[in-house]
């Protein structure tokens, strides 16, 4: 370690390394640093942030690199920072204690913590001075550590009554109430009621995407008929796709919005967005029929392949939001760049400049940049450029090659190339699902081969692992999983046995879903914590139930068993119900919380639609059968494949083959629902009117 770096320096997490130059003696989390603060008797200061996090960027820059504030940091405190992807439980238990002290939590989150780890104060973002209200950030050091010294009373009675708070907290909610029929529509009345029916999306600034929330009114607009949650799906996705949140030169979204019209985001793109909205984008364009949104998947995943994907076939965790030391430098545009770019091809001057509203005055913090966005259609763009139609079109094509080219060339933002479990996973599922759907059957082989670079690297005795970095051949054993990376990683095998119909992806369903059931299920009070139970031991062992960015590990959990069950073996489904029956009526009362909740529910409650196939799976006919099925939306759905030829194929998925036979040497399909099946069809016209009999 050179005299200019501290203790992270040793570390792996691209985020820890940002700061391995800091003049704040940062210790990453661990023995070493609680050791010390209980030696010295100093309060610990711990930041968590990631690699994508732009105020993290600020705050480093502002007071993590000011000497006098690093000075008076190493002097009062033990200063530990996390990487919040690497240790997901740190961050869960202690954003609680900002949401508990009446703020909203967020990165950077800063928390003080006695040296027994219990937290008495927290806030996120603090300036270098005092600002906007706000206090600034040597005030907050000197108000701390005064306090703790001369009020020690005080602050340790606070701090066990924020730790009680938490584990009550991050128990297991339950409410009153049975579940029926019509929780789907009680849900959906409420997020509706949080529905912005002009711009999309829920509430008003920021915005984020709430996948989840936009899965639920899918599953009431396309199971139940209803109009409004149909067009408020439709809605958000296209303003979506037409905002700056999407990027119109090389695809994918940006993390969020930071106004109600999804024009101006944060900038950073994390793969686990991009993954959930892949899926909901495919999901859309089949329950709507809306082409456009076949479109924007299919740039998504090209965008996804030239950016995003390491060399073993994984995907990269995040892009940030920073270049050159500027949120959002890379992506904006003036006037000026776009002559510069496209030369003189008047057309495609005049095309992107009205299309995508770029202007002297520019949309982007003052600075006469422009965030692109589709600001007119290319068929009222070419009234307003007098061209064509076509013309226009063929104008803002050669615009947005020649623009990205150019763009190419700008300093880029740096990327996270963490390989993460979880939200691989994510990907995984999607994909598969996509390349069925959208009958590109190289984005399946892509899932393949990132499933089995995870499985390779993370996956050991049905354990996964958290992450690895580009070039590690296994990620050490510390590097335990959590909730998450069980559940989705043992979905996406799931996914990918529909896509494909090899009954290996089960088996490694099954062995992911035994032990996280064996390590993270309670016991006692049902439902799964997110830690491990040889995981570190904190303040708290807390039970992700809510939806935050990403789906719920513990819904997501819920949702593996329940499809294995409904599968493979009944068992797993009695584990499923555990966790999510008793958080129902919490669920139908504050969906926008715990959306993937809901959808879970609404399976266990309405029952699955079942579609089996007979007959050797590579076949023409048993292919033919695939495509009817997946160029559907069918919510609530299993897909198996049974090949007589091998009988580990029915092995694989018992519960659903059970006497479900070929007829001599021609392929089948059953279709069953709730576990009432059909005669065997021959032919896939026979089988798309029972998939539409609904």
């Amino acid at each position: 370690m050179s005299a200019h770096e501290n203790r992270l320096a040793k570390e792996k997490s691209p985020y820890l390394l940002q700061h391995a130059r800091n003049p704040v003696d940062w210790y990453p989390w661990g023995a070493e640093a609680l050791e010390r603060a209980k030696r010295e008797d100093k309060p610990i200061l711990l930041s968590i942030g990631y690699a994508a996090c732009h105020w993290c960027h600020v705050m480093e820059r502002e007071s993590f690199e000011n000497d006098a504030i690093a000075a008076r940091m190493n002097e009062l405190f033990v200063n530990v920072k996390v990487d919040r992807e690497e240790r997901p439980d740190l961050d869960q238990v202690y954003q609680l204690v900002v949401q508990l002290m009446g703020r909203s939590g967020g990165w950077p989150l800063t928390v003080f913590l006695t040296p027994d780890q219990k937290p008495f104060f927290a806030g996120t973002y603090f300036p270098p001075a005092d600002k906007y209200g706000v206090p600034g950030f040597p005030a907050i050091l000197e108000a701390v550590a005064d306090a703790y010294k001369r009020r020690r009373g005080e602050v340790l009675a606070q701090a066990g009554e924020i730790t009680q708070e938490i584990t009550r907290v991050g128990a297991l909610p339950e409410g009153e109430g049975a579940l029926g029929q019509d929780l789907l529509r009680k849900a959906c009345r409420r997020l509706l009621a949080r529905f912005d029916s002009h711009n999309g999306g829920f509430g008003a600034r920021p915005k984020f995407p709430n996948t989840m929330s936009l899965d639920v009114l899918l599953l009431r607009g396309t199971l139940e008929g209803d109009a409004v949650s149909k067009e408020s799906v439709e809605l958000a996705l296209d303003k979506m796709q037409k905002g700056g949140i999407w990027d119109h030169l090389r695809g994918g979204f940006h993390r969020y919005s930071t106004d109600a019209r999804w024009l101006v985001p944060h900038f950073e793109k994390m793969l686990y967005d991009n993954a959930l909205l892949l899926r909901l984008y495919v999901d859309g364009h089949r329950a709507l029929g809306n082409p456009r949104f076949a479109d924007t998947a299919r740039a998504l995943v090209a965008y996804l392949f030239a950016e995003m994907r390491d060399a073993s076939g994984a995907f990269y965790a995040t892009q940030d939001a920073d270049s050159e030391g500027q949120e959002g430098k890379f992506f904006v545009w003036k006037l000026g760049d776009l002559r510069a770019a496209v030369g003189d091809d008047h057309e495609a001057y005049e095309v992107a400049r009205v299309h995508f509203g770029i202007t002297e005055e520019g949309n982007f913090e003052e600075t006469g940049a422009t965030v692109l966005s589709e600001v007119r259609s290319i068929e009222r763009t070419a009234a307003i450029v007098d061209l064509a139609p076509d013309t226009a079109k063929s104008a803002l094509e050669r615009a947005r090659t020649k623009m990205l080219a150019a763009r190419e060339k700008r300093p880029r933002p740096t990327r996270d190339d963490k390989i993460l479990a979880s939200w691989n996973a994510l990907l995984i599922g999607a994909l598969a699902e996509a390349g069925r759907a959208l009958d590109e059957p190289s984005w399946i082989g892509a899932a393949e081969v990132a499933f089995a670079a995870i499985e390779e690297r993370l996956v050991r005795d049905g354990r996964v692992r958290r992450y690895y970095m580009p070039g590690e051949n296994e990620a050490p054993e510390e590097r335990r999983g959590f909730l998450d990376d069980q559940a989705y990683v043992g979905r996406a095998a799931l996914d990918l046995y529909e896509a494909t119909g090899n009954p290996r992806y089960v088996a490694v369903a099954r062995a992911i879903a035994d032990a996280m059931i064996k390590h993270h299920e309670d016991t006692r009070e049902g439902g799964f914590f997110f830690a491990p139970d040889d995981g570190d031991a904190l303040i708290a062992r807390t039970k992700d139930v809510f939806d935050q960015a990403v789906p719920s590990g513990a819904s997501m959990a819920a949702e593996l068993c329940l499809r294995l069950g409904e599968i493979t073996d009944e068992r797993f489904a009695a584990h499923g119900r555990r966790q999510i029956e008793p958080i129902g009526p919490t669920a139908i009362d504050n969906p926008l919380g715990l959306g993937k909740a809901v959808a879970v529910l609404d399976r266990l409650v309405r029952g699955t639609v079942d579609v089996v196939l007979v007959g050797d799976p590579s076949g023409e006919r048993a292919q033919a059968f695939a495509k009817a099925v997946f160029r559907r939306f069918l919510p609530h759905r299993n897909v198996v494949w049974v090949d007589p030829r091998r009988p580990e194929t029915a092995e694989a998925v018992k519960v659903l083959a059970e006497g479900k036979g070929a007829r001599g040497d021609d392929t089948v399909a059953y279709v069953c629902r709730n576990r009432t099946c059909s005669a065997p069809v021959s032919d896939v016209a026979a089988l798309e009117a029972l998939l539409d009999r609904g």
